[in-house]
């Protein structure tokens, strides 16, 4: 199939799936640091207490594999389902808590438990299933919605925020997720069933997989290298969903500026995306993923600095967004060109179990080095090394196949 007939012919699909996964997970991933300064004045937390909530992926981390074997066997529709009446109920939530932290913190980890049922995790299975030859730019088209949708949302829920209180900004994200749920379910087509061939002519194998396969899989170098890479690269993840704000705030820009920064770093996410997932198509996967995913270390180490210029600072965020969307693209397409697709959702899930366990890392990192020192200068450095380290990781996963994926449930390692 042609390169632009398989946008032709799966339209739809990948319509459907865009709506769904900016109005999921992502929209609060985009919004939530807008909340932070009016929780912490209203409820007196701590900023340290408060960057705690990245943290808390080292509980919804042990669930994400099992969110990805539910996909394989259960299918999108009825996995997106599940995910977005938890994203919706967990904001709804939020905009009744009694501003306690731990009720706060609790909300947030069931909300994300099965909220991850909303995320890439879900959708970007159905894209490699439906895209080869344009596989790159079909993941690049669907990861540039969240940002998108955030870089729309960010001053709308500030607005809010501004104007009616925090309480109703969350009721309009429940509003918004369960819409955007609604079409996304309604118009997206139905996960491939046993039998049938998907884009890369390869059959969709039973999903069962036995322990001897499943041990051979997770002990590839391939797989730990994605696994271990992912986590480091995703030690900063709470700079960009709950601390950007604060953190440029810090730095000595203005609140009005410091919101408009949310929303370039979400453009600069979009930018990145389409960028590397057009480039993922025609160069060497290896390649885009060491140059793309070192990029943030350039931007944490001018935010750690003692410039002050706001054009500089603006730079920076928009060089860590930028980088950021190259690591939705990277990561599912390196998974789907390095592994059979029958256990597409599954492997996901163990890297997106890595992201998660980065991102708790970094949040702790942060809340400690916050508590002793009182300034984000020495997360910021640590973040730029990891950064680079996980970028190295990706790099040495090799180039993958070309463009046919042999039905094998275990990986085969690139030569």
């Amino acid at each position: 199939m042609r390169y632009l007939s398989e946008f032709k012919i799966n339209w739809k699909s990948l319509m459907a799936t865009f709506i769904g996964i900016g109005t999921g997970s992502a929209i609060g991933h985009y919004t939530l640091s807008l909340f932070g300064p009016e929780l912490i004045a209203e409820f007196g937390w701590s900023k340290a207490d408060y960057a705690l909530i990245g943290s808390l992926q080292i509980f919804t981390l042990l669930f994400t594999p099992f969110a990805g074997r539910f996909t394989d066997r259960f299918g999108v529709k009825v996995a997106a389902s599940i995910g977005f009446i938890s994203m919706s109920l967990g904001f709804l939530a939020y905009s009744i808590m009694s501003g306690s932290i731990a009720q706060f913190f609790l909300i947030w980890v069931v909300q994300h438990i099965f909220g991850v049922l909303s995320t890439s995790l879900v959708f970007s299975r159905l894209i490699v299933e439906q895209f080869d030859r344009a596989r790159g730019s079909a993941l690049a088209l669907l990861m540039t919605s969240p940002p998108l949708i955030g870089a729309i949302m960010a001053p709308i829920t500030a607005s809010v925020i501004n104007s009616a209180g925090w309480r109703t900004a969350f009721v309009m994200l429940a509003v918004i997720s369960a819409v955007g749920g609604v079409i996304c379910v309604t118009f997206m087509a139905r996960t491939k069933k046993v039998g049938e061939t998907a884009a890369d002519g390869s059959a969709v194998l039973d999903v069962k997989l036995t322990r001897p396969e499943f041990m051979a899989l997770i002990k590839t170098p391939t797989f730990l290298l994605l696994v271990g890479g992912m986590a480091l690269i995703n030690v900063p993840q709470v700079f960009a969903s709950s601390q950007l704000k604060l953190i440029v705030l810090d730095a000595g820009v203005t609140d009005e500026i410091a919101t408009w920064m949310v929303s370039l770093y979400a453009l600069g996410v979009i930018g990145g995306r389409i960028l590397f997932g057009v480039a993922l198509d025609r160069v060497r996967p290896d390649f885009v993923a060491l140059f793309a995913l070192s990029l943030p270390a350039i931007g944490y180490l001018l935010l750690a600095s003692s410039v002050t210029a706001t054009w500089l600072l603006m730079g920076a965020v928009l060089l860590i967004g930028f980088a950021q969307g190259a690591e939705g693209d990277i990561g599912g397409y390196l998974i789907s060109r390095h592994f059979s697709l029958k256990n597409y959702s599954l492997i996901l899930g163990f890297v997106k179990a890595g992201l998660d366990g980065g991102g708790a890392i970094g949040a702790l990192i942060l809340s400690f080095t916050l508590r002793a020192t009182g300034s984000y200068t020495p997360f910021l450095v640590t973040v730029a090394v990891t950064t680079v380290l996980g970028a190295v990781c990706f790099f040495l996963t090799g180039p993958g196949r070309n463009h046919r994926t042999p039905a094998d449930p275990i990986a085969t390692e690139a030569i």
